[in-house]
């Protein structure tokens, strides 16, 4: 991790990763303090992030005193937030308004303990690039991940976010229906399921989008004042709102599998696989 000479960097090529965390969770109630091999599970997302080496800070952003104190003492940058946030991003919204030095913000979910440092790294750079880019290019406000979907339950399920991406890696679309609809081979089978099963190879139109963000901070701060969009409160994906406000947003393919952690199902891969390790 680099923290050397944050205050003097560009801002253009200075980026402060915030995790928010809040201690409610509909499944898995207090999740960012579950532990995962003796460690708080915010902390182990925290740890990931300042090993990104274009990362040049790593700050935990939380309306609750217990969390506050987990992380403090765990030795991480922790910061106290409005509890009236009606969204992680409006949270990191806050903290980023007070940095004026960072140009890239990087919004790393709380539930993502075993994200890849790699993947970060790539994100960031990827914005830093934008943000190098020639005048007469628009570049992108926004930076986000994909992974490819390997099973045939994963298209199906709604839960899990879908992305499209054109040909110069830009998002075109995120839904949670299976898109792209493959339309004649459905056709030809009867149902996407069908089609999927017997057609393995359709699979590979299909990502999954995962939930890191790399914001230009600028965007960012604009972003938290515009209101929801209707696609948003139809599909309930806060990314939308980007999209029809005519932010570009840049995909690129994550350096692993990510390991979210949303059901007690989830806890327990996760803290097999750390058990691996």
């Amino acid at each position: 991790m680099n923290h050397t000479g944050a205050n003097s960097q560009n801002p253009n090529t200075n980026a402060v990763a915030i995790i928010p965390a809040r201690f409610a969770s509909s499944r898995l109630p207090g999740k960012a303090l579950i532990e995962i091999a003796g460690k708080a599970m915010v902390c182990w997302v925290a740890e990931r992030a300042r090993a990104a080496r274009n990362v040049s800070r790593v700050i935990v952003a939380t309306d609750n005193k217990q969390i506050f104190d987990v992380v403090q003492s765990s030795g991480h940058e922790v910061v106290m937030t409005s509890s009236e946030h009606p969204s992680g991003t409006d949270r990191i919204a806050e903290v980023a308004a007070t940095i004026p030095n960072a140009g890239i913000i990087v919004n790393v979910q709380g539930d993502e303990p075993l994200i890849s440092p790699e993947t970060i790294e790539r994100a960031v750079a990827a914005m830093v690039d934008e943000m190098a880019a020639s005048p007469s290019s628009r570049s992108a406000g926004i930076v986000t991940t994909w992974e490819r979907i390997k099973s045939v339950a994963d298209v199906l399920n709604p839960d899990l976010v879908k992305i499209v991406v054109d040909h110069n890696g830009d998002a075109v679309y995120f839904s949670r229906s299976p898109v792209p609809f493959p339309r004649d081979a459905v056709a030809a089978h009867g149902t996407l399921g069908l089609a999927l099963g017997n057609d393995p190879v359709l699979l590979k139109e299909f990502r999954k989008h995962t939930g890191l963000y790399v914001y230009r901070r600028d965007v960012l701060l604009e972003f938290t004042t515009w209101p929801q969009s209707q696609l948003e409160r139809i599909e309930a994906l806060e990314q939308l709102r980007a999209l029809e406000h005519g932010v570009k947003i840049k995909a690129i393919e994550a350096s692993e599998l990510s390991s979210g952690v949303d059901t007690a199902e989830d806890l327990e891969r996760v803290r097999a696989l750390v058990s691996l390790t």
